[in-house]
């Protein structure tokens, strides 16, 4: 019986052994590792201003509308009234119900139609108030008023709580109130109040055998509700759109495009409110970043060399670029600047500002060799520079040659 043997398996090839990259060029999953913060604070951000405009899609009204629960909204003014016992209603088509005792708000006067003005002032209502009103519909619907621009005066001022100033029983009331906007004179019946200069922010006039008024505002951010429990704006409101049984709020169609602006607007008048914020964050957002990134630049931190380079080849190297670009000058300003640092240590001259006195060195070489005149120790370790290869090597072993005699007299 015989028996087999298996054949020894042969040697396995050895694997390569796997170095680690001496690369120190960054790369791409090192890149994303350190952006991977930024990165996520980009789709954080992203996501909240996709979730904001979702969310608020279908809430979208101008400004003043009393739908509006936002900031800049008039629902909250519009409510009071109600509870005050007002039949209110809102409408697109203010002529469409009929005039009574009755006040009608119109917040953009400037979008109606020439006939739906003239409608308007034949319709008898108790009162009218018009908010930053124009030309045209001044002329259509409160006469006796006028711009104050008209006039020489300031066409508009900044909305800030002033004073009344003027016997109006529902300014008196109210008192201070945040008024400005657009500028008015208010005629020779007409009575003026929280005045601008030579202008007033609220003029009522009042219409036929005074039994009917009109009252224009230059603005009505005291109607929004973000602004309605600043100081009297809220019984400013309430007096003005409250003295009638009923209230007629007419919302505007700001599809129909508006007529030339009765004074010029500058960029920040078309910029929204909330922008001016998230430029301030961004701003102390930015400021924020660049002090963190700031602290983050310490010392230099030593790190090993991924390959050991002999001092020898980099001098060979460096010589090899200065003789391709016949930089004879250079290489024989490296010469004498590392001799003259070698030789000042030996004859005791100090450094200053990190190189020896030329005159200092040149005397002390003198003195130690005086077969060498001053004037030969300047011409070799400060002399002009050599012009070609032949004299560069004669400076060189001259050099040589110098050093050997400062250190073995």
């Amino acid at each position: 019986m015989t028996s087999t043997v298996p054949a020894p398996a042969p040697p396995a090839a050895e694997q390569p052994t796997r170095t680690a990259p001496t690369s120190l060029a960054p790369t791409g999953r090192g890149l994303l590792r350190r952006a991977r913060w930024y990165l996520a604070f980009l789709a954080v951000l992203l996501i909240g201003a996709v979730t904001v405009v979702a969310l608020g899609r279908d809430r979208e009204y101008p400004t003043i509308d009393p739908r509006s629960y936002d900031r800049d909204g008039a629902h909250a003014a519009y409510a009071l009234l109600e509870q005050q016992g007002l039949a209110t209603r809102l409408t697109t088509d203010p002529t469409a119900h009929p005039a009574g005792p009755d006040t009608l708000v119109l917040p953009e006067p400037d979008l109606l139609t020439p006939d739906q003005l003239r409608a308007i002032a034949a319709a008898r209502h108790t009162r009218l108030v018009l908010i930053a009103p124009g030309p045209t519909a001044l002329s259509a619907l409160a006469p006796g008023i006028r711009s104050s621009e008209e006039d020489g005066g300031l066409p508009y001022a900044p909305v800030r709580p002033a004073n009344a100033g003027c016997s109006l029983p529902e300014a008196v009331r109210a008192g201070d109130a945040e008024t400005g906007g657009m500028l008015y004179t208010s005629g020779s019946r007409g009575e003026g109040c929280y005045p601008r200069g030579h202008g007033y922010a609220l003029v009522r006039t009042p219409l036929d055998d005074g039994t009917r008024d009109v009252v224009v505002l230059g603005s009505g951010v005291f109607l929004q509700n973000g602004e309605l429990t600043v100081a009297g704006n809220a019984s400013l409101a309430l007096g003005l759109l409250g003295s009638q049984p009923a209230l007629t709020w007419h919302l505007p169609d700001y599809s129909v495009p508006l007529p030339k602006a009765a004074h010029p607007k500058t960029f920040g008048d078309f910029v929204p409110d909330g922008w001016h914020w998230a430029l301030r964050q961004l701003a102390v957002a930015a400021v924020l970043a660049a002090l963190w990134r700031g602290r983050r630049l310490g010392p230099v931190v030593s790190e090993n060399l991924p390959v050991v380079v002999r001092a020898s080849e980099t001098t060979e190297g460096r010589a090899r670029l200065y003789r391709r670009a016949k930089a004879h000058g250079r290489a024989a300003q490296a010469l004498r600047r590392a001799a003259a640092h070698r030789l000042a240590p030996a004859l005791g001259v100090p450094l200053r500002a990190g190189a020896p006195d030329p005159d200092a060195l040149c005397a002390a070489l003198a003195d130690r060799h005086p077969e060498q005149s001053a004037g030969d120790v300047r011409a070799l370790l400060y002399g002009p520079p050599p012009t070609d290869d032949a004299a560069l090597l004669r400076l060189a072993d001259d050099l040589d040659a110098l050093e050997r005699q400062v250190r073995n007299p």
